[in-house]
């Protein structure tokens, strides 16, 4: 018994094996403000690589047959028509906000009636377009990105790829060329049912007739500034197309993979036609002054 306890005792005081001694290390040490600025940088970079990649080998495919014209016109559907009930409602009741908001401002200094003028030229420039590029784009490029993500994670793209299909000419032109198409057709007639909404708000709230609001607005607002705002829509549904075709064809990950794709794409895209926006009408400043 006394050799039993005597070992016993010795067994307690020997210090354990090594592989029964706790693994937990540190943790590691949080990353510094260069390396979380250089590891979005370097995203970025990956991302735009990626996006130019793809246009690339967008354009290269446009002209190889077949021409996928039933796809686009399907497309065409999905994106447009589709899309109109969202372009009805937002630009309505924006159009009567921002008159609105106009009137009351100028009221203030005795010009109300000049509000049909400002209405007509701030949606013809700016907020038909790019409003309805915003909205609209979220749900357009949200729904390529949970389409082309889901086939991406169920291998669906090499399924593609392995029957000699080009990815690029089966899923990313048609939905391009559509909302190309589609984005300049949605923006006018945001600017007509806009600049209506601010018409009967205006009539029945400050009455200001709608046949002067009218006359003064087209007094006012000229082809080249309808032109400015229309030149910046096929920019618009160009980036919308590529950057939700693009996050979903790099979905990982099953469906929180399809989630986190559809959530990047429209940050992406609003942010991304809100700089493009700036550009473009610098662009067609640009071209009005030299022109």
């Amino acid at each position: 018994m006394a050799t039993s306890s005597s070992s016993f005792d010795s067994g307690d005081d020997e210090e354990p094996p090594p592989s029964r001694i706790s693994l937990s290390a540190a943790p590691l040490p949080e990353p510094g403000l260069f390396e979380r600025v250089w590891d979005r940088l370097s995203g970025l970079l990956f991302h735009f690589g990626q996006v130019a990649s793809m246009t690339v080998g967008t354009v290269k495919v446009i002209f190889a047959r077949p021409f996928e014209i039933r796809s686009t016109l399907r497309q065409i559907d999905q994106l447009g028509v589709a899309s109109m009930g969202i372009v009805v409602v937002t630009s309505v009741f924006i159009g009567m906000v921002m008159a609105v908001q106009f009137a009351f401002g100028l009221r203030k200094f005795g010009g109300m009636e000049y509000t049909g003028r400002v209405v007509a030229l701030s949606f013809s420039r700016e907020l038909a377009p790019t409003l309805t590029a915003v909205i609209v784009g979220g749900r357009i490029g949200a729904g390529m990105a949970a389409e082309l993500g889901s086939m991406a994670v169920t291998e669906q793209l090499d399924a593609v790829r392995a029957l000699g299909a080009d990815p690029y000419k089966k899923l990313v032109w048609p939905r391009l060329a559509a909302s190309i198409i589609v984005m300049p057709i949605l923006a006018s007639f945001a600017l007509v049912l806009g600049f209506g909404g601010a018409m009967f708000i205006t009539d029945v709230q400050f009455g200001i007739p709608a046949s002067f609001f009218l006359r003064s607005a087209l007094g006012t607002v000229k082809m080249q500034d309808f032109i400015s705002g229309l030149f910046k829509t096929p920019f618009f549904g160009a980036i919308i197309a590529l950057v939700g075709c693009h996050f979903g064809m790099i979905t990982r990950g099953g469906t929180a993979g399809v989630g986190d794709s559809t959530t990047r794409t429209v940050v992406v895209i609003s942010i991304t036609i809100l700089i493009a926006d700036f550009f473009l009408t610098k662009i067609v400043i640009t071209m009005w002054t030299i022109f």
